[in-house]
């Protein structure tokens, strides 16, 4: 797969694939090409899954309540 149509894929679709490669993986019936070819789009698949789950992180917000206002926080920062 090239690059480009892999940074088109959604999260949940890059799982999927990355499900599929496993499986061809541990099945052992590939070919030691092929398993390598495989291997690295796993590889380049979980970098592109931590991304994409590193960036929904980051435009998460909590919603809290301080002094009867509503304020947002960062999803990480630390419970009142």
């Amino acid at each position: 797969m090239d690059q480009e149509k892999m940074q088109q894929m959604t999260f949940e679709a890059a799982l999927a694939r990355l499900e599929e490669i496993v499986g061809s993986l541990e099945s052992g019936t590939a070919a030691l090409d092929d398993s390598l070819a495989l291997f690295e789009e796993g590889v380049a698949l979980v970098r592109l899954c931590n991304g994409k789950l590193d960036g929904a992180q980051q435009r998460i917000q909590i919603l809290t309540e301080e002094g009867g206002a509503m304020v947002e926080k960062p999803f990480d920062a630390p419970a009142p």
